[in-house]
């Protein structure tokens, strides 16, 4: 007998292709349920100096090294005991730390902000080599004059404080501005840099104090009217402005500043300080990550 086969009709072809496809499909979802979930990117802490002395000794430190620039700013991509850590030349002044700040916050989204440099000291039981952690950090450039009429002089000893922060009007006609505005430092950073002071033995680390302005005060009475009316330990260019920055996009933030001279008990400018500072710092950051990795 003679077997015959009929060729499959359209319907049969289209049930076949179905099934199929069914079975590629669930094979996919089947492989995509077993993949395993992509590791949570590590959000690295960004550390600040002004200027290269105060910035490369800790960027050369770094391991796996990429560099990147943003208008003047200068970025060091790199790790600490394998944890991202991002060094920020971010130039000297108040406006260039803003800026800088903001800029590496968008850019890098850091899980903290140290900014770290060089000092001249406001405290005359502070010497040179001495580190000030910021428990608190203020601007000293931020003031509003008294009503003198012409003729009737300059009198730099009554100028009040302005908070700008105070509200969104004007700040030299609101008497809630003629207020000091502190940023305190965060406890977290604040707990790690007392945790390794033993490190720093070319001298005391201590709490404190730090005041900022595109100001540079030579006059002793000058300095001891801040050190007297608003409690500094030390007078910088950035601190504040980073740390104005730092807390308008809610990230924990942490002066630390080393003493290179001070006018108040004659102790001499010493360049070799910076380097130093940032050898402390490290220590730091160190002492930090692993806080972070024990969580």
């Amino acid at each position: 007998m003679k077997l015959t086969f009929r060729k499959p009709t359209f319907f049969a072809l289209l049930a076949l292709i179905t099934v199929l496809s069914l079975s590629v499909l669930g094979g996919c979802s089947s492989s995509s349920k077993t993949e395993a979930a992509p590791e949570k990117k590590q959000r690295p802490i960004l550390i600040e100096g002004p200027m290269p002395i105060e910035a490369e000794k800790f960027a050369d430190r770094l391991k796996n090294v990429k560099e990147e620039k943003s208008g003047t700013f200068d970025f060091y991509l790199g790790t600490v005991d394998d944890y991202p850590v991002i060094v920020a030349k971010t130039g000297k002044g108040m406006e260039n730390t803003a800026a800088a700040t903001a800029v590496a916050i968008e850019r890098y989204n850091p899980i903290a902000i140290i900014n770290q440099g060089t000092s001249g000291g406001h405290d005359p039981d502070l010497h040179v080599f001495d580190i000030v952690l910021g428990k608190r950090t203020v601007n000293i450039g931020s003031l509003k004059t008294p009503h003198y009429k012409e003729g009737e002089g300059i009198h730099p000893k009554e100028w009040i404080p302005m908070d700008l922060m105070a509200s969104e009007g004007s700040a030299g006609e609101d008497p809630d501005a003629e207020n000091i505005r502190y940023y305190k430092g965060d406890k977290d950073l604040l707990a790690a840099a007392k945790a390794v002071k033993k490190e720093h033995e070319e001298g005391k680390v201590v709490e404190g104090t730090i005041g900022s302005a595109d100001v540079w005060n030579n006059e002793v009475d000058r300095i001891n009217w801040f050190h007297k009316n608003y409690g500094t330990s030390v007078e910088e260019m950035e601190g504040a402005a980073g740390a104005q920055i730092a807390k308008a996009y809610d990230i924990p933030y942490l002066g630390i500043r080393i003493l290179s001279n001070n006018k108040t008990n004659g102790g001499e400018y010493n360049p070799d300080t910076a380097a130093a500072n940032q050898d402390y710092v490290y220590e730091v950051v160190k002492k930090y990550i692993s806080t972070l990795k024990s969580e």
